[in-house]
C-alpha cells in the first residue's frame, strides 16, 4: 500500500519541525550547562574569598593597588562611587562579585 503525497509531504514537514526543536533544544541546554558551570565556579570563588581571614593592613594595601584610582585614597569617590555605604546596599557576596566581575556602575 502506497501513502499519498500530503500525508507523505505531512510526515516529512513533521519530521522537520521535529529535527528543529531538537536542534533548539540542544542549543538551550548547552547555553544552560556553560551559564551553570561559570555560575557555579563563580559561586565557588566567592565562597572561598568569604572564608578568608584578612588583615586590615593587607586590605588597605590592596585597597592602594587597586581601588584609589577611581574610589579615592578616602573611599569618597572620583570616577567609581563612594563606599562608605556600600554595605548598607549591598551584601558580602554582592560586593565581591562587583569586584570580580567589574561591573561598572554596580548593578545592586
Amino acid at each position: 500500500m502506497s501513502t499519498s503525497s500530503s500525508s507523505a509531504a505531512e510526515k516529512n514537514s513533521f519530521l522537520t519541525l521535529l529535527r528543529k526543536t531538537f536542534v533548539g533544544f540542544l542549543i538551550l541546554l548547552l547555553f544552560f550547562i556553560f551559564f551553570y558551570l561559570g555560575h557555579r565556579e563563580n559561586n565557588v570563588y566567592i565562597l572561598k574569598t568569604l572564608e578568608l581571614r584578612g588583615s586590615v593592613n593587607e586590605g588597605d594595601l590592596l585597597f592602594k593597588m587597586n581601588c584609589v584610582g577611581c574610589h579615592g585614597i578616602t573611599a569618597r569617590g572620583l570616577v567609581g562611587p563612594d563606599l562608605h555605604s556600600i554595605t548598607e546596599r549591598l551584601n558580602d557576596k554582592e560586593i565581591i562579585k562587583q569586584v570580580i566581575e567589574g561591573k561598572t556602575p554596580p548593578h545592586a
